[in-house]
């Protein structure tokens, strides 16, 4: 598999870096940054290519590269209102179009609340379209005890949603 993972936004930053740090080593991974989530950490997890925002020549912007998932974690209210309106101005926001054109599995992790009606307008939007909207929502029933059982079921969640098998959350028996 494929899968693009584009961080913007700097209100949980770490919830990208995570995601990408626990997917499984056969999942060929292309990582796109903006400039307001600068990467601050060096990824231990392989076969990891990292992009800059800006480069929006990089094969990840091309339909013909054939990616299989976006995922866009965190996604800013910014970045949410340009895919919405189709505005792919840089690198996050062109992988973004391109899944959108191809079809493709598209996931947005918005990370504001409370959510005003512009930026729910603009998830129903894409909803509407296909895009998998999942903020970081926790679950009760799946036996959390700290942050980290907090964050391994959102990212679980998230992973369920683009087809990735894992087991890091208990499941509702």
């Amino acid at each position: 598999m494929k899968l693009v993972v584009a961080i913007s936004g700097a209100s949980g930053v770490e919830l990208g870096f995570k995601f990408i740090n626990y997917l499984p080593s056969n999942i060929e991974t292309f990582v796109v940054i903006s400039d307001s989530a600068k990467l601050v950490q060096k990824f231990e997890k392989k076969n990891v290519t990292i992009y800059d925002n800006s480069q929006i020549e990089a094969s990840i912007s091309s339909g013909s590269f054939r990616v299989d998932a976006t995922a866009i974690i965190p996604c800013s209210m910014n970045t949410l209102a340009k895919i919405a309106c189709g505005i792919s101005d840089n690198l996050i926001t062109r992988v973004a179009a391109v899944a959108l054109k191809e079809q493709k599995r598209l996931l947005l992790a918005p990370r504001e609340m409370p959510l005003s009606a512009i930026a729910l307008e603009n998830m129903q939007k894409l909803a509407s379209l296909g895009v998998i909207v999942a903020p970081p929502i926790l679950g009760y029933y799946a036996n959390i005890k700290n942050l980290e059982d907090l964050e391994k079921f959102i990212i679980g969640k998230w992973y369920d949603s683009l087809g990735i098998e894992n087991n890091l959350f208990k499941r509702w028996q």
